[in-house]
């Protein structure tokens, strides 16, 4: 640490900013001598993903006023809306890696406008102004897209949907759904996932429509063969969550990365789903 002190300013600037923003940190906590370097706006700005003006004239005008590139920084790690309340964007504290939450109304879902089938509504622990519950309908498709060039370079994401079930909820477990992910015309992956589980529910399901069941389950994991369906997940923010599956961003090329579920195969009436949005997030341990 004292041969790093001897070191011009630039010089240590330009090594500090090769590093994280969780290291920075570190350094700052546990070296005195370069508390005021680790605080600079030009290290700090190079954490900033190279659009942030850009993310900061979709978000609120507010953000400008942040007094330096770090508190900036710390804003948009804190979560913002962005593109009129339609889509919130974070940056990860610790990579400086971006994310997205799609909100319900940027999904295409198949008949969302039509009350017979689905019903927005404001849901209390919804961060968004409206979310949208399944009345009742046999065909289920539901896609989020994005550009890849609003997404950090050279990272591995993960697309979630975020949803909850209401107490009425059914035909979600009838049989598996299928969800894939394409990058341009690329299909990147494709899997099969159960929403709820209810294990017993089922089971039961299965006694009471066995041979159908079979054959239709047969043939959504066709060309599947050894993959297991993906269950849901808790959310600390009191949602679920099922992985869609991931996708690597590489020189975020101008193209659009389709996330989808659906289960038109079935022809079953399906009802109760809450869908808040679809997040796309850096996996924490791939890059």
């Amino acid at each position: 640490m004292e041969n790093l002190n001897k070191l011009p300013d630039d010089c240590i600037n330009t090594i500090l900013s090769s590093t994280s923003p969780r290291d920075i940190c570190r350094l700052a906590a546990t070296c005195s001598e370069l508390r005021l370097v680790a605080a600079s706006d030009f290290i700090w700005e190079s954490f900033l993903p190279h659009d942030y003006t850009d993310i900061i004239s979709r978000a609120s005008p507010l953000l400008m006023k942040c007094d330096s590139m770090k508190e900036l920084f710390f804003v948009l790690c804190n979560s913002i809306f962005v593109d009129d309340g339609k889509k919130i964007f974070n940056l990860d504290r610790n990579s400086g890696r971006k994310s997205y939450i799609l909100s319900a109304r940027e999904l295409t879902i198949i008949w969302a406008t039509n009350p017979l089938y689905w019903c927005w509504k404001n849901v209390t622990k919804s961060r968004f102004d409206e979310s949208v519950e399944l009345r009742t309908t046999w065909w289920l498709e539901i896609e989020g897209s994005i550009s890849i060039k609003l997404l950090s370079p050279n990272t591995t994401y993960g697309a979630y949907l975020i949803f909850n079930v209401s107490e009425r909820a059914f035909g979600l477990d009838t049989m598996p759904m299928e969800t894939s992910i394409t990058l341009g015309n690329d299909l990147v992956c494709n899997n099969t996932v159960y929403l709820r589980q209810d294990y017993k529910k089922q089971q039961i399901q299965w006694l009471l429509f066995y041979n159908r069941t079979k054959t239709l389950t047969s043939r959504v994991n066709q060309g599947l063969e050894g993959s297991v369906p993906m269950l849901p997940g808790s959310r600390q923010d009191g949602w679920m969550e099922i992985e869609l599956g991931h996708f690597y961003s590489g020189k975020c090329i101008d193209k659009e990365v389709k996330m989808s579920l659906k289960e038109i195969k079935g022809h079953h009436l399906k009802g109760g789903l809450i869908i808040e949005g679809l997040e796309i997030r850096p996996l924490t341990n791939l890059v």
